[in-house]
């Protein structure tokens, strides 16, 4: 949640639900905590917990809800690393952009520092239309973008932001159109990522994905646009019961929205199922985030977000290189026999490699479990 800079309040609510092994009978104590929301204590018996004893993770966290304010002194230190694979395809149709430094990239103070951006294009119907989304990404996507200091940012500016990218997408969908080197059968999804001082935003139409690593825990900054994604699915479907074909839309593409593939949306102003509008999400960075992902589906269906993430963790702690980080999660991708090209991004967001995953606590009576162990709890104290 975002404030403007006249509020002063500062607040970081962390969610608990923490369960106490005993040989008592199970008995839901409620705990009076006051203003600070945390959930009561769940006590089972030694014979419930010991059926959970897959679910200690450090990476099983609660996301921290953050609230900005001017106070706030912290600023990430951005570098970052890729890699691109052609992968098992004919072509290649990847495309990506990695700018650490806005600033000096376009030579001016348009941009505060730290300001950076990031983008990966995936290409269907052939190469073109990722291509020249690149080549003009600049016009498209980072002119007209202006924050000359990271104190001016609040929630005006950032709903501005969103409202600007919005157009930007449709613009670069609509260039598509009226460009004669690009085929009308020929689209690209788009994922973008920009970091305005502690601000992220990452705007989405396709199946990219953005993943944010915060203490070890994967947080999706996308949602992947496809048929089997539930709000996509009952959005296509209010086109007719066959838009969807084998989760294919049309019979002909896997994503549900992309820039592009005007065979699929003239006449001009008619409405599709493929649209370009792009989900946009917004967080404010912390000490807590440790890195951003960025990769095309070549990498996503081989591999959960929290599994790319534990893998580039791993990779930053030996040998804190996010070049060769984002080249093993490509690998990787690879070795689980991806069918796609591969192209990853990984963006670290503090000079120093990850820290240790902390301990877990070990409290009276037994271990914090995680999510997953307690809808397993639940569903066995319903069962009695």
């Amino acid at each position: 949640m975002v404030v403007s800079p006249d509020m002063v309040i500062e607040a970081e609510v962390t969610l608990k639900l923490r369960i106490n092994v005993s040989k008592d009978a199970a008995v839901v104590h409620q705990i009076d905590v006051g203003s600070s929301p945390v959930l009561g204590e769940v006590r089972v018996p030694d014979s419930v917990a010991a059926d959970l004893d897959a679910v200690l993770n450090c990476s099983k966290t609660v996301m921290d809800a953050v609230v900005d304010s001017p106070r706030s002194k912290y600023l990430p230190c951005i570098r970052s690393g890729s890699h691109s694979e052609i992968g098992p395809r004919r072509s290649m149709d990847d495309e990506h952009i990695r700018i650490d430094d806005l600033s000096a990239h376009a030579g001016s103070s348009n941009f505060c520092r730290p300001s950076a951006f990031y983008a990966v294009f995936d290409g269907h119907g052939g190469p073109e239309a990722a291509a020249y989304v690149k080549r003009n990404a600049e016009s498209l996507f980072i002119k007209g973008v202006f924050v000359p200091e990271a104190s001016t940012i609040d929630e005006s500016f950032l709903k501005q932001l969103e409202s600007w990218y919005r157009e930007a997408f449709f613009q670069a969908d609509d260039a598509l159109r009226t460009e004669p080197s690009v085929s009308h059968s020929c689209g690209t999804t788009a994922l973008i990522a920009l970091i305005l001082g502690r601000h992220l935003l990452v705007a989405n139409a396709g199946d990219c994905r953005a993943v944010l690593c915060r203490k070890g825990t994967a947080v999706d900054m996308s949602e992947d646009h496809r048929c089997s994604y539930l709000p996509e699915r009952e959005r296509v479907e209010k086109f007719g019961d066959d838009v969807i074909v084998d989760g294919y839309l049309k019979d002909k593409l896997a994503v549900t929205r992309a820039l592009g593939d005007w065979e699929m949306k003239l006449p001009v102003g008619s409405d599709s199922p493929l649209i370009a509008e792009p989900d946009i999400q917004q967080a404010i960075l912390t000490e807590e985030d440790e890195f951003l992902i960025i990769a095309c589906d070549g990498i996503w269906d081989k591999m959960s977000s929290q599994y790319a993430v534990s893998l580039v963790r791993q990779a930053l702690r030996r040998h804190d290189d996010p070049h060769q980080c984002a080249a093993e999660l490509v690998a990787d991708a690879l070795r689980l026999n991806t069918p796609d090209n591969v192209t990853a991004i990984v963006v670290c967001l503090s000079s120093s490699p990850p820290p240790p995953c902390p301990p877990l606590e070990q409290r009276p009576g037994g271990p914090i479990l995680s999510g997953e162990a307690l809808r397993k709890l639940r569903s066995s104290l319903e069962g009695n």
